[in-house]
């Protein structure tokens, strides 16, 4: 993805270093690392995720205390770089096509930080992975995620990482034109297996509506290199929860089912790629057309 010369946001908290709590240990190969990415990426209802992490993952926390700033690797800053100018062109994109259909766009705040944040949506460890709070509107990122995605999954590759980013912008779109909510509500009037299915259609629109934001970027800056969406669709594929699933358990488990399957997840980010309509949703459709 060709970012050079590219502005960076000013929308951006920059907190690493400053962390203190507690961070999950991980045990058993990769095992419970790979369960705990099953909730990342996902936006609102922050108690629920790490419920789930803490339930199916059996992680152990341990007390992991940093204060004070420290040195970044030239890697890590390079990471940061590229974070601020991706959440800069979903500004950009999103003020636009938020103008298109006569509203206009509040850009949410990009928090970066390390080991554990306090959010309105609660406090939260690494293991919980990206998410977005509605309560204050920001989206937190530890940077250690991309290369646990590397390392744990092998999905690789800046856009994929951008994915990741307009994927919890994707959720911000949501709050703003009223889906978010209107989903929350309903969710904690259902059962678990019905609010399940609610958190499926709202993972895949925040998955749709990030395939919308890379069909402008690309239209806009021609920016999408040989590869890139082939990048993020493998990232969609191994950020299923069957996917998940079968390689942390051995077995699938449909009614848990919080972020869509491998192949509703690309379908989803490859149809926002290719249309960039504002006008699909993945609300109002059969569950058989996820």
């Amino acid at each position: 993805m060709k970012l050079d010369g590219r502005r960076e946001s000013s929308n951006v908290e920059d907190r690493r270093g400053m962390s203190t709590g507690a961070k999950a240990g991980i045990g058993g190969l990769a095992g419970i690392i790979i369960v705990a990415l099953m909730t990342f990426m996902s936006g609102g209802n922050l108690g629920d995720v790490i419920s789930n992490v803490i339930q199916n993952g059996g992680l152990s926390m341990q007390e992991e205390t940093v204060e004070g700033q420290r040195e970044f690797t030239p890697e890590e800053q390079e990471l940061a770089k590229f974070s601020r100018q991706v959440l800069a062109s979903t500004e950009d994109v999103w003020t636009k096509v938020f103008k298109q259909m006569g509203k206009e766009y509040t850009p949410p705040t990009l928090v970066l930080f390390t080991g554990s944040v306090n959010s309105a949506c609660g406090q939260a460890s690494a293991s919980v992975g990206p998410f977005y709070c509605s309560g204050d509107q920001k989206l937190y990122i530890d940077l250690s995620f991309f290369m646990d995605m590397k390392r744990q999954l092998g999905a690789d590759g800046d856009f994929s990482y951008a994915y990741v980013i307009a994927h919890e912008v994707g959720h911000h779109v949501e709050n703003l034109l009223g889906i978010l909510g209107a989903a929350h509500s309903k969710m904690n009037g259902v059962s678990k297996t019905e609010a399940n299915k609610i958190s499926v259609r709202l993972e895949l629109l925040a998955d749709y509506y990030a395939g919308v934001w890379g069909h402008y970027e690309n239209q806009s800056w021609r920016s999408l290199e040989a590869g890139d969406i082939e990048e993020a669709i493998d990232c969609a594929e191994k950020i299923g929860d069957n996917y998940l699933q079968k390689k942390a358990t051995g077995r699938v488990m449909p009614e848990s089912f919080t972020h869509g399957t491998s192949a509703q997840r690309m379908r989803w980010l490859k149809r926002g790629l290719d249309t960039g309509d504002m006008n699909t949703t993945t609300f109002g459709v059969a569950e058989s057309q996820l």
